[in-house]
């Protein structure tokens, strides 16, 4: 068998830097070299779905590899074309990505407050089934209280996690929220109680049984003397029987 042969893309490792570069590394044959694929953009996120790799990068930049093309380039250490290039659909800084486990797509959340779900398929049609949502604002009163219109404080949605089975996603947020979103329905199916500080991350069990929130202090505010300590954790929730099922949709 050839080097290639052994590579599967279940076995690949793939880091991305600020420096511009993707890798991929086989976790554990130290002999084979990694990849390095150079990258037009800084990598801000990145998502794997069953078959795709997702990079979103500075500039609205999306591009988005073959797995098994990133195994091929991995033994022949040949650092293959992007499967897709495409731009954002959100006008600003792309924050997390998040891959359907369906493998028909993907989807991209911005520091503005923005969620688009987007599909691999580049038909007209296929396209034509893409959108973007507002969410995780909050309206807050005039600050001198003598009326006037409200403030629309937006937040970053910091995190994206699709369910393994349902198709249903969570999105958190910098407003210290959780929310579980129907991707075919387009509507916003729950809303959890305020966490302490603002949602880092989010990850669903394999099971889906599960969902762990990581919350930590915001950046918002800036970096100078951040520190999260005492604050950082990681909290999860079981889940209902039916809780991230779409209403209407059968196990």
């Amino acid at each position: 068998m050839n080097g290639e042969e052994l590579i599967s893309i279940k076995a690949l490792v793939i880091s991305a830097s600020w420096d511009s570069t993707l890798h991929v590394h086989h976790p554990t044959d130290t002999s084979i070299s990694p990849l390095e694929i150079s990258l037009p953009g800084k990598p801000h996120a990145m998502a794997a779905s069953p078959s795709k790799l997702i990079v979103a990068m500075t500039s609205r930049l999306v591009h988005i590899y073959d797995l098994s093309a990133l195994a091929s380039g991995l033994a022949s250490q040949t650092p293959p074309s992007p499967w897709q290039e495409r731009e954002s659909s959100l006008k600003f800084l792309t924050r997390a990505v998040a891959a359907m486990p369906s493998d028909a797509g993907y989807a991209t959340s911005s520091i503005e407050g923005r969620v688009a779900v987007e599909f691999f398929d580049a038909s007209s049609e296929s396209q034509a089934r893409k959108y973007a949502f507002k969410c995780h604002r909050q309206n807050q009163p005039p600050p001198d209280g003598n009326g006037g219109a409200p403030t629309d404080v937006v937040y970053p949605v910091n995190a994206l996690a699709f369910h393994p089975a349902y198709g249903t996603f969570a999105s958190g947020g910098g407003d210290a929220t959780v929310a579980l979103w129907d991707a075919d329905a387009k509507r916003r199916m729950k809303v959890y109680q305020k966490f302490p500080d603002s949602v880092a991350a989010l990850a669903f069990s394999a099971d889906g049984r599960y969902l762990a929130v990581a919350v930590c202090p915001g950046f918002e505010t800036g970096m100078e003397d951040y520190s999260g300590e005492g604050r950082t954790k990681i909290l999860v929730r079981e889940l209902g029987e039916n809780e991230a099922l779409p209403k209407g949709k059968a196990k």
